[in-house]
């Protein structure tokens, strides 16, 4: 039992359910927009028919429309913001090796009298 309350409360699988949950609630949103898109563009342009072709035709616009929003309101600001704050923090933590290392030579230097 222990083993499956650890699976259950990992942080990923938290993580993951919260983000399922967020692009559920998403897609109605993109949805919604896409439809907008296509209704600004000229009566039937969008529609290619009821035949299969004509199905996926139209499946596939709806579907680079799709990619096309998601791509620039979404990927493309978030790696904009992850770029701009991932370096500081970078910068601003050292690894725990470095840590370990400078801990050291500040008790030898003082182990020996002299200053860093």
């Amino acid at each position: 039992m222990k083993g499956f309350k650890d699976f259950v409360l990992r942080g990923n699988l938290v993580e993951l359910a919260v983000a399922f949950i967020m692009a559920a609630a998403f897609a109605a949103v993109v949805t919604t927009f896409t439809n907008w898109l296509l209704s600004l563009i000229p009566a039937g342009a969008t529609d290619f028919g009821d035949t299969k072709f004509g199905l996926f035709l139209t499946a596939l616009v709806s579907f680079l429309v799709i990619a096309a929003v998601v791509y620039f309101f979404i990927v493309t600001p978030y790696e904009r913001v992850k770029t701009r704050f991932g370096k500081q923090e970078a910068e601003a933590s050292d690894p725990d090796e470095v840590v370990l290392l400078k801990e050291i030579r500040d008790l030898l230097a003082a182990r020996q009298g002299g200053t860093v």
